[in-house]
């Protein structure tokens, strides 16, 4: 019998972690946290509920983690932005990835992120905390990557880097919004390139006195 038990505790899981967090990201990413119930969730994820505690935790631990690899896969391109040598190909690189991200073919139109527990009620307001502190951290990254520039010349002097990163970001949420709307690619591009037309010029770095 003891021999038997340390077998069973000893045996691999049947099934692909990795590609089980997938199938439950792309159900969060469609349904939104309380819309993504643990039958849906289980059943894409081709697991019973057992498997899916013992793996990942509750519905709550599974939504961080789908919100993870989401992070790190359809959402990178965020951290790919902050990298950019300018602040203009900052903001290109993070509205045009936004338009790509959310309106994806062979994806969930929208962002997990935006739209994952916008509506949740009090079952959900732990997801919805989650997600709010998600949108926040980034907005502090990119408003010190845009200080940078200011700091740098790239941006002129008296650029307000907090709201510019505020205003970037209520633009690419309010893309992944219309993209779950059906609102198409092309519609989309036309406003991140409308927004990027207003951008503050660039100064260059500051010039000695002649």
């Amino acid at each position: 019998m003891e021999t038997g038990q340390k077998a069973a505790i000893g045996r691999p899981r049947g099934f692909d972690t990795e590609e089980a967090l997938e199938r439950a990201m792309r159900v969060f990413w469609e349904q939104g946290y309380e819309g993504a119930s643990l039958t849906e969730l289980t059943r894409a994820m081709g697991i019973n509920r057992t498997s899916m505690y013992a793996a990942f935790g509750n519905k709550e631990d599974l939504f961080r983690k789908s919100l993870e690899r989401y992070t790190e896969g359809p959402a990178s391109y965020g951290a790919r932005a902050l990298r950019e040598p300018t602040a203009r190909q900052v903001a290109t690189a993070l509205l045009n990835g936004a338009v790509r991200a959310t309106t994806g073919i062979s994806s969930p139109a929208g962002c997990l992120g935006v739209q994952g527990s916008l509506a949740a009620g009090e079952p959900g307001s732990n997801a919805r905390d989650v997600l709010a502190t998600w949108r926040e951290e980034f907005v502090s990254l990119l408003g010190d990557r845009l200080q940078q520039a200011v700091d740098e010349g790239d941006l002129p002097a008296d650029a307000d880097a907090g709201l510019l990163a505020r205003h970037l970001m209520t633009v690419a949420n309010g893309i992944a919004v219309q993209a779950a709307g059906g609102i198409t690619r092309d519609v989309l591009q036309q406003v991140a390139d409308m927004t990027l037309r207003s951008w503050p010029p660039t100064t260059g770095p500051a010039q000695p006195d002649a």
